[in-house]
């Protein structure tokens, strides 16, 4: 519930913000993620992951703080997760994990001219919160697969639930590198690091470490 209201809160006050500015204007941004979840597991071990692709898409906002500088808060629908094959007593196991998530940017962006545009530059924290997903297992020749739910903290029973957990709230840092042309169509470059552990406390695995950590490209239009 408190996470819930940190979330409304924060983008209460973007709104309240670009709603208090002259001189703001509002974008779309589309584009591919390459993510994954690094940490390490119950035994200290470093986690051997894949990449794995999704998506993102969503609005921002754009509002000028000082000479070729803009607060760029946004709204993001985006999917993350990682896939592993793993091979036990000459049995292999391919896993994929799939997480949508609403994510809210708040990045400082620097915009130089170069050329005909803009160069862009920035940075910042984001905060995300999940909202569905999947699991899925395949091994010889068998497909199994759990829905995900977010929960901070599993009871014993929920643990051998046939579901997949993950901690509900996320955050980190994003940094990206773009160019937007003189109509107004922009490429970015992006890298995200997330900061938080996402593994749910619980009383079987307590020393579990998942942070979700990924890049994308994007294409976006600024009105």
């Amino acid at each position: 519930m408190k996470t819930k209201i940190f979330l409304l809160a924060l983008i209460l006050a973007v709104t309240v913000t670009a709603q208090a500015q002259s001189e703001f204007s509002f974008g779309i941004r589309a584009g591919v993620n390459f993510q994954n979840i690094n940490g390490k597991d119950a035994n200290g071990d470093q986690l051997e992951n894949d990449l794995t692709t999704g998506f993102n898409v969503g609005v921002n906002m754009e509002i000028p703080v000082g000479t070729d500088i803009y607060f760029q808060p946004g709204l993001l629908f985006t999917t993350k997760g990682t896939k592993s094959t793993n091979e036990i007593l000459t049995q292999q196991y391919d896993t994929k994990l799939s997480t949508s998530n609403i994510e809210l940017p708040l990045n400082i962006v620097f915009k130089p001219l170069l050329g005909t545009g803009h160069m862009l530059l920035g940075f910042g924290p984001y905060v995300a919160y999940g909202i569905g997903g999947k699991y899925k297992l395949q091994t010889n020749g068998t497909d199994l697969d759990w829905d995900v739910k977010f929960k901070k903290e599993l009871t014993d029973a929920e643990v051998n639930d046939e579901v997949f957990y993950l901690k509900p709230f996320d955050a980190g840092a994003n940094f990206l590198i773009g160019y937007e042309m003189a109509n107004r169509l922009s490429l970015q470059l992006n890298a995200q690091l997330g900061l938080l552990n996402i593994h749910p406390d619980n009383p079987v695995d307590k020393d579990s470490i998942w942070k979700n950590t990924g890049f994308g490209l994007s294409l976006g239009y600024r009105f």
